[in-house]
């Protein structure tokens, strides 16, 4: 139990919430006075989580009382953080299941109930690192195919496959007021419009625009996955029926951390009426998406995430927290990407790797929750550990979208008020205090089209008639056109369509709105729909000659369109929906109409195109048209609107609307409160309902998939994917005390720097290498290897992989490659091969390495391989923090050279025998002495940094540490 500081009784900790006194709560904006108020949101739930989890021995008094001392510790202090659950993806998820059921069959053996093993905290496991693109058809609704000659191969593809496709007419779906069934018509053939007929892109009803079947290509992938992952899917449908707190989100189902986003957050949890907050750590680099739902929470290893399972706490380092504030209101002009990508741009450069970001301001209110999970999911980008955004009433507002009851959101109100941990938008004063703060004002983010021939030439809307006409004058080259002065001005007229129209410098013949790579947020997509919309009802049109399209990413992108009431008034100034696919980009778009080619031609006219995608060189979209501007959808309807972009939109009219009157772009520009509510109402809500009926009816082959119920999982001998690992085969009642390690051989001898890339095995399995002679020898062909990742529930396979990296630099070697020496024989082997050779002769293994030892991303096989392969310690130099832990946590000894020693400076050739003596009391940052078949002696710090890592080495790590637990 926590020990609440001198003068504050601890019952005054536990309260009942207000209105609701059957629900339970710490109170801990109770202890500790005004220092609580002071700290950041993101450290109050640090605090929160270490007293409700202070067990004395995991997460000691201490623990909490130097989170709540932040402001002097930080940066000076390791802390537990026990978050609420996880969230797995298949790849990283399996081995720690497959170590679960390892567990189970250990406790049995051992005499223990079974059936208590289960993970300590809930955890989430989304399948969605297993699908593989067997087969691909790039191509354009009702456009001519560019490539050619693919119809063939895609016919070879469609014989091989194993799914028979059904015929793509299908019954309507049953929306309100369809006229009939929802097809496929026949594309006209007429005019040789095609080449061949375009398969496998999305179909629409053409009643109410969804997407009606399934694409072949979607359908033959998703075949091929379960067909490939069968063993795989059938261990975890096991596994979410027999463990309690876990449940697996079967493939077909979205993206972990979108998921985790949309349907797995709680934001308040609540456990027998008892409440706390949500936090999460996971296993994706992007779990920090949900910070910008105010939930505390960011990616970690895989052997991290297996021990919050477990029951233990991750530890860190008490952070800095960069508060960034957030002040002025944009500019109407500038879009959700404008500022988000001006946010990261700014964090970067303020130096924040490694840290926290704390947003807050008065700006904070203007962003909704999707460009706040933008700007959090962009943490990779600018280095943050996490940007959290504390829950306020916009966070409330977008729940109340996804499914959140009236009730729930109460009591998630309330709770977050006592606790102090909603941010209060009215209110400036009582912010809290930050190791720096990084000032952004809103009002200098302004809009930027790029061109007119490169995308990294930026040019700020504001100033786009001054640039175009510097263009103009410039010469020939990156940037100019080199048109003479007396030329510039020009006016070619031509006729079209039985009307004059007048073609001069910086006209627009095309205008493309894309849905393409940043351009895919709902927000602005949804922009140029509301901008159609009222430019349409103020009378403005788009000139006929100008070719316009509308190629959205998905048929989720059109459904949202056209629920929002957008789609006609798009349509009606000709963006009218062309198909799914890569168009204008690539110089898919039609050809301009001849009159307005011959008068560009005629004139030497500098005619424009105007896209929202992300290719603009010159002549690329069409040969006649040589400056190309990419800009946000919104401005790509403006400038056809306006019909050129000689133009300065803040004073100039974009045309004569109704009644002969000038219409302005901030006329019909829709506001950002415009934007937020349909974007809510439209979007958020249908796709978050699509999510939750995802969720509910599973699919049909998973549902269909058989699945073991028995406690013990039933073992396949013959399985190459799942395999009892033998992590658990010396697991006894009383641990054993840490044994001296006697004449050990070094398996490998390393430089600086290896990572954990070059100790874990990841991508394709090499046909030469271990892991695959393994395969072919139970009766594999290498087409049917797959990667290391699908076969990481397969020990075997993985520690065959283990430093098989073929940029491995061995000493003994001289050169990069996955092999070392044998020394009892003096062959050169296979790392693998020499490992199993020492194991079978009883003899221990060490690595030698230089500084910085397990540098890079965390990743669980990192330390498993090793031990697996009989390594008992790594003496190094120096080592990545993190994985010196998971050395300790899988009961590896990590040992490190007294300063300003090394092998080289001892004289270690790496070919002695070591022999290390441990005492039978080991102590935090103990030295031992170490000897040498060669005579030498010296001794080295063992990397035991508290009495928890110590506990666990000494029960031979993590995992038969929890196991003894349940026996």
């Amino acid at each position: 139990l926590f020990v609440s500081p001198p003068g504050i009784p601890y019952q005054t900790v536990i309260e009942a919430l207000g209105n609701y006194p059957q629900k339970k709560f710490y109170n801990v904006s109770k202890l500790g006075g005004t220092k609580y108020d002071t700290l950041p949101y993101s450290i109050r739930v640090l605090f929160e989580s270490s007293v409700r989890n202070c067990d004395g021995f995991l997460v000691k008094e201490t623990d909490a009382m130097n989170i709540l001392d932040w402001k002097t510790k930080q940066n000076n202090v390791e802390v537990p953080f026990c978050p609420a659950r996880v969230v797995l993806q298949d790849f990283t998820g399996i081995p720690a299941m497959v170590d679960f059921a390892a567990m189970r069959e250990a406790v049995r053996n051992a005499g223990g109930d079974p059936v208590k093993v289960n993970p300590a905290c809930p955890a989430d496991l989304t399948v969605d690192h297993s699908l593989q693109i067997d087969f691909s058809k790039c191509a354009i609704q009702n456009a001519p195919n560019p490539g050619g000659g693919d119809s063939q191969k895609a016919a070879a593809a469609s014989k091989l496959s194993p799914l028979k496709v059904q015929p793509r007419k299908v019954p309507c779906r049953g929306q309100t007021g369809c006229k009939g069934p929802c097809g496929a018509a026949e594309p006209s053939r007429s005019s040789g419009q095609f080449s061949a007929q375009i398969e496998n892109t999305p179909i629409l009803c053409p009643f109410h625009l969804q997407p009606v079947p399934e694409p072949e290509t979607v359908l033959k992938n998703q075949e091929m996955e379960f067909g490939r992952n069968r063993e795989r899917l059938q261990f975890f449908k096991w596994s979410s029926k027999v463990f309690k707190n876990i449940s697996v989100i079967p493939p077909e189902t979205g993206m972990a951390h979108q998921v985790n986003l949309e349907y797995l957050s709680r934001v308040v949890f609540e456990v027998k009426d008892f409440l706390y907050p949500d936090s999460v750590v996971g296993t994706d680099s992007h779990m920090t998406m949900v910070n910008g739902l105010g939930i505390l929470g960011w990616g970690v290893g895989g052997i991290e995430t297996e021990a919050v399972m477990l029951g233990m706490p991750v530890t860190l380092t008490l952070p800095e927290v960069v508060g960034c504030e957030l002040t002025g209101t944009a500019s109407p002009l500038a879009t959700s990407i404008d500022i988000v990508l001006s946010i990261t741009k700014q964090l970067r450069q303020a130096d924040v790797a490694g840290k926290f970001v704390e947003f807050f301001g008065s700006g904070v209110s203007q962003l909704s929750v999707a460009d706040r999970t933008t700007i959090a999911n962009m943490c990779p980008e600018y280095g943050a550990i996490l940007s959290f955004f504390p829950v306020d009433n916009v966070t409330l507002r977008h729940l109340k979208h996804t499914g959140f009851d009236k009730a729930r959101l109460e009591v998630i109100e309330a709770y977050l008020k006592a606790v102090k941990l909603f941010r209060n938008e009215e209110s400036s004063s009582g912010e809290p205090e930050y190791s720096q703060v990084v000032q952004i004002n809103l009002s200098s983010i302004i809009p930027y089209v790029s061109g007119p021939k490169r995308s990294q030439d930026r040019v700020a809307v504001n100033n786009m008639k001054t640039d175009f006409q510097a263009c103009l004058n410039e010469k020939a080259g990156v940037k100019g056109f080199q048109i003479a002065a007396e030329k510039q001005n020009d006016v070619v007229p031509v006729q079209y369509e039985g009307n004059e129209y007048q073609l001069s410098h910086g006209c627009v013949v095309i205008a493309a709105v894309i849905s393409c790579t940043n351009n895919c947020n709902p927000s602005v997509m949804l922009a140029a729909g509301l901008l159609a919309k009222k430019a349409v009802e103020a009378g403005l049109v788009v000139k006929p000659y100008i070719r316009t399209s509308l190629s959205p990413g998905s048929g989720m992108v059109t459904h949202y369109l056209s629920s929002s009431g957008v789609l006609p008034y798009l349509s009606k100034l000709g963006f009218e929906v062309v198909g799914y696919g890569c168009s204008t980009c690539v110089g898919n778009t039609a050809p301009l109409p001849e009159a307005i080619r011959n008068a560009i031609k005629q004139g030497d006219i500098v005619a424009c195109g105007v896209l929202s995608g992300t290719k603009n060189f010159e002549g690329r979209l069409c040969d006649c048209v040589r400056a190309n501007y990419l800009a946000s959808p919104p401005l790509v309807v403006a400038y056809a609107i306006a019909g050129t972009v000689r133009i300065d939109l803040e004073t100039e009219p974009l045309g004569v609307g109704i009644n002969g009157k000038s219409i302005y772009l901030r006329d019909i520009w829709p506001t950002r409160k415009e934007l937020h509510t349909v974007e809510e109402e439209c979007v958020i809500s249908s796709m978050f309902k699509e999510l939750k009926e995802r969720m509910e009816k599973g699919n049909k082959r998973w549902n269909l998939l058989e699945a073991p119920e028995s406690t013990l999982f039933p073992w396949d001998l013959k399985s190459t994917y799942i395999r009892c690992p033998s992590f658990f085969d010396k697991l006894a009642k009383e641990p054993v005390p840490p044994q001296p390690i006697e004449n050990a051989h070094v398996l490998l001898y390393l430089g600086d720097s290896v990572t954990t890339d070059h100790i874990s095995p990841a991508g394709s399995i090499a046909r030469s290498s271990a892991a695959a002679k393994y395969l072919t020898n139970k009766g594999l062909t290498p087409r049917e290897f797959n990667s290391y990742g699908a076969r990481r529930g397969n020990d075997a396979v993985m520690t065959r992989g283990t430093f098989a990296n073929i940029k491995l630099l061995n000493k003994f070697i001289g050169k990069p490659a996955p092999k070392t020496i044998h020394f009892p024989s003096g062959q050169t082997l296979d790392v693998f091969e020499a490992a199993e050779l020492y194991q079978k002769e009883g003899i221990p293994v060490i690595i030698l390495a230089g500084k910085k030892y397990g540098l890079g991303s965390s990743r669980d096989w990192a330390a498993k391989g090793p031990f697996l392969l009989g390594v008992k310690a790594v003496l190094a130099e120096s080592y990545e923090k993190v994985h010196r832990s998971q050395l300790i946590g899988i009961g590896i000894a990590p040992l490190q050279f007294l300063p300003g020693q090394n092998p080289a400076t001892l004289g270690l050739t790496g070919r002695e025998q070591f022999s290390i003596l441990f005492p039978q009391e080991l102590s935090p940052g103990m030295t031992l002495d170490i000897k040498t078949s060669t005579g030498k002696a010296f001794s080295a710090v063992a990397l035991f940094e508290n009495a928890m890592e110590l506990t666990l080495y000494k029960y031979g790590g993590s995992l038969n540490f929890v196991a003894r637990r349940f026996l």
